[in-house]
């Protein structure tokens, strides 16, 4: 009996000598965790400035002299919100994404690759700070970033206005930006598609997507998010409606609304209603 107790004494103690051991190794790792984390929170927008071999950084004043035309309308940019501010502040809006120009300069403002960082030849610049639109332009269909057929700048104006177009009364702007490559959308059209009123991003994702054609949606739910009940003759429960001449409600499952003949023209068409070419 003796033996026995002792024995379960024995498996007692190193299950509470485990569990000890555990706590401590679960309250080590969270102090670990709170450490690393108070090393990394900042109170403001962290970014890297490009670096260039022997320079340092001269102030936007500098820029000016040259580029007046760009500096006259970069403090509407949003851009122009890169600064370092306090005592030790400096002006560089310009070099934070330009890199430090101080050999630019000296130079006489010779384009030359050496002295100075053109973020319009290369978008690398651009994802030290948007380095998610790295991963996006990485993916199964994309605008051709990565095969350096197309950079940023093609698209957004770093120094007037808002980068990121579309919003309010921007709309128009946003679509004429994608019409400068796709012309052929644009139209005009005798029976236009009227989701163009809405812009081009209410179908398409602007860097990248995992749908071909940069699709936010891969089949006929897309077309779904405008064309209800009363468009398609199908309520949400499948019963068929009269509100329209032909039942959609068996062609639905068959795959996505412009395949097989029948709204191709997704855009506008010049000879149909319907859509069709």
């Amino acid at each position: 009996m003796n033996a026995k107790l002792h024995a379960l004494r024995t498996v007692l103690n190193l299950a509470r000598a485990n569990k000890t051991a555990r706590r401590a190794s679960l309250i080590g790792g969270v102090i670990c965790t709170l450490a690393i984390t108070s090393c990394m929170s900042v109170d403001r927008t962290v970014m890297v400035p490009p670096t260039i071999a022997g320079a340092t950084y001269v102030g936007s004043e500098e820029c000016a002299a040259c580029h007046e035309d760009v500096m006259k309308d970069f403090p509407t940019a949003s851009h122009a919100r890169l600064a370092m501010n306090g005592d030790k502040g400096l002006d560089m809006g310009c070099e934070s994404c330009h890199g430090p120009g101080s050999l630019h300069v000296e130079q006489g403002g010779a384009q030359v690759v050496s002295n100075i960082v053109n973020p319009g030849r290369s978008s690398e610049t651009c994802y030290q700070c948007h380095l998610d639109k790295r991963g996006e332009f990485s993916l199964a269909s994309s605008h051709p970033v990565k095969d350096g057929r197309l950079t940023c700048t093609d698209c957004h104006n770093p120094h007037k206005g808002g980068a990121v177009m579309g919003g309010g009364k921007e709309l128009h702007e946003a679509n004429e930006t994608c019409f400068q490559c796709h012309a052929a959308q644009k139209g005009p059209f005798v029976f236009p598609h009227q989701g163009l009123r809405d812009g081009c991003l209410a179908c398409h994702e602007v860097h990248g997507s995992v749908n071909a054609k940069l699709l936010k949606v891969r089949n006929n739910n897309l077309c779904l998010q405008c064309h209800l009940a009363d468009d398609l003759g199908v309520s949400a429960t499948g019963a068929t409606t009269l509100t329209v001449i032909e039942d959609h409600a068996s062609r639905l499952n068959r795959g996505t609304c412009w395949v097989a003949g029948c709204h191709e023209a997704v855009h506008g068409s010049n000879a149909s209603k319907a859509l069709r070419y």
